[in-house]
């Protein structure tokens, strides 16, 4: 997995650096996109990010763009359910992009964990085969 974009709810953003500090040795190996807050959450804890404007302010739509010219890989979007705002719909269009382009989207801690684990278990059966043909 090279690029991942991480994005937050407010109330989420804790269990999303809870979920990268958690999994810090296999995310340090990817480039990380985030939008506004987010990034400045994932910097605090000494995460490389590449800042996009807030969600509600274009971010959204900046990762959908990206998103649409295959330049991430995986999005994990810590959604506060409780939630709703004027910009919503930007939201649904990000994830309909992912569904659209085959994207691998976790909207919560588990679907996140389950993304990641069997991430690692895909390299890890791709390093084992290099080492049986090498």
């Amino acid at each position: 997995m090279k690029n991942i974009a991480f994005i937050a709810h407010d109330a989420k953003k804790t269990d999303l650096v809870h979920f990268v500090e958690t999994h810090r040795n296999w995310i340090l190996g990817a480039k990380i996109i985030a939008t506004g807050r987010t990034a400045e959450y994932l910097e605090e804890q000494n995460i490389e990010v590449k800042h996009l404007s807030r969600g509600h302010e274009g971010g959204y739509k900046q990762i959908t763009e990206m998103l649409i010219r295959k330049e991430i890989d995986l999005v994990v979007f810590f959604i506060d359910p409780d939630v709703k705002q004027p910009h919503h719909p930007d939201i649904g269009k990000l994830l309909d992009t992912c569904d659209r382009h085959n994207i691998p989207l976790a909207t919560n801690y588990s679907s996140a964990e389950l993304i990641i684990i069997g991430l690692i278990k895909q390299d890890e059966a791709e390093k084992a085969m290099r080492r049986l043909k090498g």
